[in-house]
């Protein structure tokens, strides 16, 4: 140091100071000795003599730059004040057995710094008696870190200090960020509930047909199936899909309650509003026939028959509101499996239903029932067990809700509670489902007309659903799975206002989903001919085919379908509801637009397959246009060229396997027949040679989503 301790400054041999000038070095009065040099100058410059000498830093002393700051004129040094004060005497002796005394407490305010705050109970200082008694104890513990989660928690307790009962566990907030294992074990509990509702919901698709045919009965009854669906998402279906999952998600990260008023508040105004909803929608069944299908409400018979339908069905907008309002509570709990799953029980009641129909009345193949000659014990057993289906799902996810916890209690204090700020956003959300439900009415009276025009089982609007339906399942089993638990992490980000997070969810869940979403859109544009005639038979060859050739058309649709499903959930996390709907306008015209075409310059029992291939497109033009508005919205990267390679190398390994696959399927068709043996023989076949030559083509261009997926798989199996 080059400043000496005050003590020293200016004493004599008899202690007593001189203020007079700075003090003479040892050896320096001494002519016959040589000066010390690291003595010399020492004392000339004190930089701290015109300064308080309590505030002295021996950081600053090292740093201080004397070329800067000049020694101040002589005579203007002030006596120094002494430095230290004697330390009051401890108010107990210590105790030889502790070797550092526990600190006190640090005074209120922003000194306060200590790392385990002021509490002597969460630090404990132990001597050599206590280590080497503690030494021989056995504690089990659950990791090799678990020692400091104790010692950070508090368990640790000085000497003779009472133990303190333990709180109760509070619940464990909500995590902001995950790996992609757990998303991918949530999709996973998801998908396999997914899988058997789609898989049942097959079943209950093939039973219809069987049951009804695919012809102006078939086409009757699917026009008063679909209308409470489309209703449904035309009123709150869409918001509540979308909107309330990241309301959900913040209430319970912002209120006290944990978002448990919000979730009765929001179940409640649902249930009034479908109620009203309902009213009105039954008494205007008539009205919506007409709407739907112009060409079923012109004739009478076929008419009558829909509004029946109708009316039994339409009362299931009510359970079907509950039942994606409960989900969405389970979901933004973290649980994901009610929701995929309770669609089942649902299936189970409408097969036995049209089972039972099948069993009284005998399959549409065998009595040639039609508009003019089915019963209306028929049509009120078939309407009574499709609504019984849906009442059946909503009310099945009560105990789910019980064990999350939650119990639904009404709240009609809807005012001052966020809903106002939910409704508004919901509003674009509405126009977004109305936008895309005006293309779906365009092409359902335009599927329906057709297939009247061509005289043909399966080329109108039932052929066009169940193709779809078939199309549609590894979008729901997939992409909707990884989604559904990628969406409140998305959302949390959002509300972070984390960009880089949202991107690198959107990429991953994009990514994920290709691996599996590019080799079965190829597998359906090879292979739906033999799927549809083993899994249509019941109904006619001339029908299965004519839904083959369009789940044939639907097939590469499924690509830009998926993209654009992942792509507006990034949206829908900024709370951004406006964008999807502009977006999905265009989707709509664009469909409408190429359906019509269809409609007008093919023959009529090829109408409905143009229309299938105008659905992908109308789908391929929207993800151009919302890939490019998210990637503006998160700063203009949306991690682009990783998710196009991964895109274009799966479809160069798909190329060639759909070519080879799709040949070897169609000769055995050819050649065994299309019926169900068949049908079978060239499906598993293709789909065989189709899957290896494509897993062959993938593993040699290295593509690391597919061999994270194939480790995963391998993992599951204890490989």
């Amino acid at each position: 140091m080059n400043a000496p301790y005050d003590g020293d400054r200016g004493q004599g041999a008899g202690g007593g100071g001189s203020s007079s000038g700075p003090p003479v070095p040892p050896g320096a009065g001494r002519d016959d000795e040589a000066p010390d040099p690291y003595l010399q100058h020492a004392y000339d410059h004190d930089p701290y003599r015109s300064q308080d000498l309590a505030a002295q830093d021996p950081v600053a002393e090292a740093l201080y730059d004397r070329a800067a700051h000049p020694p101040p004129p002589p005579g203007t040094y002030q006596e120094p004040q002494p430095l230290y004060q004697q330390p009051p005497a401890a108010q107990h002796a210590p105790d030889p057995r502790i070797w550092a005394q526990t600190p006190p407490p640090e005074p209120a305010g922003p000194s306060r710094h200590l790392p385990y705050g002021d509490k002597a109970t969460t630090t404990q200082y132990v001597g050599v008696d206590d280590l080497v008694t503690q030494a021989s104890d056995d504690r089990e513990e659950q990791d090799a870190f678990a020692h400091l989660f104790r010692d950070q928690e508090g368990s640790g307790r000085p000497p003779g200090t009472p133990a303190e009962p333990e709180a109760a566990p509070a619940p464990e907030p909500p995590k902001s960020g995950g790996r992609a294992a757990g998303i991918l074990k949530s999709s996973a509990l998801m998908a396999a509930g997914t899988l058997v509702s789609r898989l049942t919901g097959f079943i209950r698709s093939l039973v219809i047909t069987a049951a009804l045919g695919a012809a102006m009965l078939g086409d009757s009854f699917t026009i008063a199936y679909t209308l409470p669906t489309m209703i449904y998402i035309l009123t709150v279906g869409g918001g509540l899909n979308s909107v309330f999952v990241p309301q959900l998600v913040r209430s319970m990260k912002d209120d006290e309650d944990g978002g448990e008023a919000y979730a009765n508040r929001l179940l409640t105004v649902v249930m009034v509003t479908l109620g009203v909803i309902v009213g009105i929608a039954v008494f205007a069944a008539p009205w919506l026939i007409h709407m739907m299908s112009p060409t079923i409400a012109n004739d009478v018979a076929a008419n009558s028959v829909a509004v029946t339908f109708a009316r039994y069905c339409l009362p299931t907008i009510f359970f079907m509101g509950v039942h994606v309002v409960m989900g969405q509570i389970l979901n933004a709990r973290g649980k994901f499996g009610a929701m995929m799953w309770t669609p089942v029980l649902n299936n189970i009641v409408m097969i036995v239903t049209f089972g039972l129909f099948i069993w009284v009345y005998g399959s549409s193949a065998d009595s040639r029932m039609r508009v003019e000659t089915i019963p209306a014990e028929g049509v009120r057993l078939l309407g009574i067990g499709t609504l019984l289906g849906l009442v059946v799902q909503a009310l099945s996810m009560i105990p789910y809700l019980r064990e999350a916890g939650f119990r639904f209690r009404p709240r009609f204090d809807w005012k001052g509670h966020g809903l106002g700020k939910t409704m508004r956003l919901a509003k674009w959300t509405v126009l977004f489902v109305l936008a895309n439900q005006a293309g779906v009415i365009v092409v359902t009276q335009l599927a329906t007309s057709a297939g009247k025009l061509s005289g043909k089982d399966g080329t109108g609007i039932l052929g066009y659903s169940n193709a779809q339906l078939i199309w549609g399942m590894p979008q729901a089993i997939i992409t909707v799975s990884v989604m559904a638990a990628l969406l409140p992490r998305i959302s949390r980000a959002a509300h972070d206002n984390d960009p880089g997070a949202v991107r690198d969810d959107i990429s991953q869940g994009l990514r994920n989903s290709a691996v599996a979403i590019v080799p079965v859109a190829f597998t359906f544009l090879a292979l739906g001919l033999p799927m549809c005639t083993l899994l249509y038979a019941s109904s006619g060859t001339e029908a299965a085919r004519s839904m083959g050739f369009i789940l044939m058309a639907f097939g590469l649709g499924l690509i830009p379908y998926s993209v654009q499903y992942v792509v507006l959930r990034g949206f829908y996390a900024y709370e951004d509801t406006r964008t999807p709907f502009y977006n999905t306008v265009i989707v709509a015209a664009v469909n409408a637009a190429a359906s019509a075409l269809c409609y007008v310059v093919l023959p009529a029992q090829w109408a409905v397959v143009g229309m299938a291939a105008a659905y992908g497109l109308a789908y391929a033009v929207g993800v151009g246009i919302a890939w490019r508005r998210l990637s503006s919205r998160l700063g203009g990267d949306l991690d682009g060229a990783r998710v196009v390679r991964t895109y274009a190398r799966l479809c160069l390994a798909a190329v060639p396997a759909a070519v080879v696959g799709g040949a070897v399927g169609f000769g055995l068709l050819e050649t065994l027949g299309q019926g169900a043996g068949g049908s079978v023989v060239a499906l598993v076949c293709g789909s065989v040679v189709l899957l290896g030559i494509f897993f062959a083509a993938a593993k040699k261009m290295r593509i690391e989503e597919l061999n994270g997926m194939v480790g995963m798989v391998r993992g599951r199996l204890g490989r």
